[in-house]
């Protein structure tokens, strides 16, 4: 999966701003493939991620439950912000 990191902690930005502009990228960087779908998130600052519960599996494990759920279902894309306080991963539209 590929992954953008992006820093923007200057800007104070939340959840919701930064979910805005994660999906803008995403639609952007997949458009060759009809756009993207939102598959999975980690929010740092609530401890939440969704699909809610798919780390409980993965305690110890090097990757999070929500980035293997991700990439089991063709993740393509990771947008990351501010060393992953907040993650998104999408795939493409036409998967």
């Amino acid at each position: 999966m590929k992954t953008l990191h992006l820093n923007a902690d200057e800007l104070e930005l939340n959840f919701d701003q930064t979910l805005k502009l994660a999906n803008a990228a995403a639609d952007q960087v997949l458009h060759r493939q009809g756009g993207a779908m939102l598959l999975s998130f980690y929010d740092r600052d609530r401890d939440l991620e969704s699909p809610n519960g798919v780390s409980e599996c993965h305690v110890g494990c090097a990757i999070p439950g929500w980035q293997d759920y991700a990439e089991n279902r063709g993740g393509a894309l990771m947008v990351n912000f501010e060393q992953g306080r907040f993650v998104f991963c999408y795939r493409p539209l036409d998967f």
